[in-house]
């Protein structure tokens, strides 16, 4: 009788600790960083989806690009979403990040935008063209401005291109690099700037009616979520993943953003 009993015993804590053991499986959270406007919007979506299938998403907000990776790279966030990965490569290599593309998510085709002119025939000589004073968003303007024939650039400057690497400027453009999160609020002070599209339309501007030029979407610039390498292999990251390719996602890619944004799966 006292066999059977603690044989039944350790069978319904055994069952117990799997039960408990599911449900934290069931409640995990995770944090997941992201700019405000587009990104932020997409990953309400990707929570909602996510926790569906038991994975909880705690979406943190940040108004520049250098904070989310250093938060990641430092333990306070899990994840983020908010960079492409020409940018994420740099960031590794300048800072030492033991940080790793998980999936593919959207592109946002930069654009170039004025108060002042309404189409870059009509800029002046001497104007002044605001780009981004990231190694790898500033060479994404200024390969954007040489597809538009304002400038040429080394035939080796690749996707880091700065403007010491420009080699042919027929109007005298004058180059001002700004932090991306700035360039909109500096768009009067410039004949023309060259915007990431999520700081854009953060800022109310609509890429497809606003901009003077915008970036062909098929190229190197699609964005990505990030992880810590060493959490490759946790099953939230598959859930994570599996949540932003969702039909919900692109859907709603499609209906909101007006092609200003592009699925990138």
């Amino acid at each position: 009788m006292q066999r059977r009993f603690v044989l039944k015993l350790a069978a319904v804590l055994g069952a117990a600790t799997l039960f408990a053991s599911g449900a934290a499986r069931a409640d995990e959270t995770i944090k997941v960083g992201v700019t405000g406007g587009p990104h932020a919007q997409l990953m309400d979506v990707v929570k909602t989806v996510a926790a569906r299938n038991g994975l909880n998403i705690k979406i943190v907000e940040f108004s520049d690009y250098v904070q989310p990776n250093a938060a990641l790279a430092g333990g306070d966030l899990d994840a983020n979403s908010y960079q492409h990965e020409p940018y994420l490569q740099a960031q590794v290599k300048d800072r030492g990040y033991k940080i790793i593309k998980i999936a593919d998510t959207v592109t946002f085709p930069m654009g170039i935008y004025s108060k002042r002119v309404k189409s870059l025939a009509a800029l002046p000589v001497g104007a002044k063209i605001a780009v981004p004073n990231d190694p790898t968003n500033g060479g994404r303007a200024l390969l954007l401005l040489q597809k538009q024939g304002l400038i040429k650039l080394r035939a080796d400057a690749g996707l880091k291109a700065t403007p010491i690497d420009i080699v042919d400027n027929p109007k005298k453009l004058k180059i001002v690099e700004l932090d991306a999160a700035q360039i909109p609020r500096s768009l009067g002070d410039v004949d023309a700037a060259a915007i990431n599209t999520n700081f854009a339309m953060e800022a109310g501007l609509k890429p497809r009616q606003d901009a003077i030029a915008i970036e062909d979407p098929n190229g190197p610039y699609v964005n990505i979520i990030a992880i810590r390498e060493a959490d490759r292999n946790k099953p939230w990251v598959a859930k994570l993943v599996a949540a932003y390719h969702s039909p919900e996602v692109k859907q709603y890619i499609e209906t909101t953003f007006g092609g200003a944004v592009v699925a990138g799966w």
